[in-house]
């Protein structure tokens, strides 16, 4: 799980801003305190509160022993085997015997014609467009697949609206489903697409995939903490880089911070270490 470093004027504030940073509760992140803010003169503290932050991991429930006990029960027959030691070269022995004391040579294959020579494959003909209710179908069947292998509880449902499909995954403690920074959130949509998209054949819908309501979270979370940089970059006059988003994250950040007086954004830098530079406006 990826760390975060928040800043903040108290250690309570800055953990707040690492939880909406997250997107979780405080029950679902672990903490860990780098610096504090120490006392000042007449009750005022100097620096600020510094802290680290993750999402808890999910410990998975143990899957059954029935692989376990047919991998051990091919090793003990493997050492029992090998235990036999003159048995086993008799056995080897007899073959011989029976083969007149040598080794039949194994035929040679054929040579593989170069790739030029071969015969080209043929284009898979373009069908007729996919029903959409047959792709969310895939997709919710899918994902109940997904929360059933990792022992998870939860409500799987579709939501559409013409061509536009977001599968909801509903339920508790699923933290497990998003990962930090929804980074794991991201890869099981992705799965998603492939299973119900593009083994279909589908080109026209759109698809999405959230967890426990984490997008919406997310995005007002990521407003917060955009307009809060806002501000310190406001007050301060210096640019701030945040840490490296997601393009979904990234364009949140843009629009809410468009229609704010004195600062601009900017990107900088190559997916997935992209980044984004919260400066002044210039005059």
């Amino acid at each position: 799980m990826e760390w975060v470093e928040i800043t903040g004027r108290t250690i309570d504030e800055a953990k707040n801003a690492a939880l909406e940073m997250l997107g979780v509760d405080v029950d679902d992140a672990e903490f860990e305190i780098l610096e504090e803010p120490k006392p000042g003169l007449f009750g005022r503290t100097r620096g600020e509160a510094r802290v680290r932050a993750r999402v808890r991991p999910t410990q998975v429930r143990p899957k059954t022993e029935r692989r376990d006990r047919r991998r051990g029960g091919r090793g003990e027959g493997n050492r029992n085997e090998g235990s036999r030691g003159d048995g086993g070269r008799e056995r080897s022995g007899n073959k011989e015997s029976r083969n007149g004391g040598e080794r039949k040579p194994r035929p040679e294959r054929a040579p593989r014609p170069p790739r030029e020579a071969r015969e080209p494959r043929e284009e898979r003909p373009k069908g007729d467009p996919v029903d959409p209710a047959i792709v969310g179908a895939q997709a919710v069947s899918f994902l109940e697949g997904v929360t059933a292998a990792f022992g998870l509880s939860a409500n799987v449902v579709l939501v559409r609206e013409d061509e536009e499909m977001e599968v909801q995954v509903n339920g508790d403690d699923l933290g497990l489903l998003v990962g930090p920074k929804g980074n794991t959130l991201l890869a099981l949509q992705d799965l998603t697409r492939v299973v119900a998209q593009r083994r279909l054949g589908d080109h026209d819908t759109r698809l999405r995939v959230d967890v426990a309501g984490y997008r919406e979270r997310r995005r007002d979370a990521l407003s917060r903490f955009a307009l809060k940089v806002a501000s310190d970059v406001k007050e301060t006059g210096k640019p701030r880089v945040l840490e490296p988003m997601a393009s979904a994250d990234r364009k949140v950040v843009h629009d809410t911070l468009a229609g704010v007086d004195g600062v601009s954004t900017r990107s900088r830098g190559e997916d997935p270490y992209r980044q984004i530079v919260v400066e002044p406006a210039a005059d």
